[in-house]
């Protein structure tokens, strides 16, 4: 595990700035790329080959949810450890089942990503004890475990959907932003109503709203 290369994919320089410190810090351990969307990335990797990647979800007009699922399917793959302000309960089940091999909230990233970064570069997965037993949970058949999320029910697509609603987009902002049409971000938009019971759009919104609201109070300043 000498000089493993590590490549960070985060929006947010100030944070991006820290983790590379903290990880440089590290002997067997060095930052060689960065980047701050999903092309950047890209380039990134053609360019250094790193042996792990730190992914934010949330990235300059990007997902890191397609960046990860593109990274699994390599034929040499890439592992990625999740570093992000969503809550775990929603989305580190997600990003594990496309593929991350760990995933850690950015409030704890002082005390574990290097820890997480050594777990994943020996070949095994690191996630919180929370969610590690949110996933046995459901592996036993509980598909209701205590504190999972509504929106738990919610595909990756939905929830991108869900929360571009949340930060103001019309559905013609959403098509444009996602490359699909208007017509379909409607159909997520009753899919996402049905599936959360709400009977108007409104109600959906306002929940969107205060939802993305509280996810954006988690960030690093």
């Amino acid at each position: 595990m000498v000089g493993a290369k590590v490549l960070i994919v985060e929006d947010h320089p100030i944070f991006r700035m820290g983790l590379k410190q903290l990880i440089n810090q590290e002997s067997e351990l060095e930052v060689c790329g960065e980047a701050d969307d999903v092309a950047g990335a890209r380039k990134a990797i053609a360019a250094i080959e790193p042996d792990i990647a730190i992914v934010d979800l949330s990235l300059n007009n990007s997902n890191g949810m397609d960046l990860i699922k593109e990274l699994s399917c390599r034929d040499k793959q890439i592992p990625v450890v999740v570093l992000s302000m969503h809550d775990e309960k929603i989305y580190a089940e997600r990003c594990l089942q496309a593929g991350a091999k760990g995933y850690i909230m950015k409030q704890e990233a002082s005390l574990a990503v290097v820890k997480a970064i050594r777990t994943v570069l020996s070949g095994n997965c690191y996630v919180s004890e929370k969610v590690m037993t949110q996933v046995i949970s459901r592996l036993q058949g509980d598909n209701d475990p205590a504190g999972s999320s509504p929106l738990a029910v919610l595909t990756d697509r939905e929830l991108e959907v869900f929360q571009l609603v949340g930060r103001g987009l019309t559905s013609g902002d959403i098509a444009r932003r996602l490359n699909i049409s208007v017509k379909t971000v409607g159909t997520y938009r009753e899919r996402i109503k049905d599936k959360l019971g709400f009977k108007r759009c409104g109600e959906l919104v306002r929940l969107a709203v205060l939802w993305t609201e509280n996810q954006d109070r988690a960030k690093p300043e």
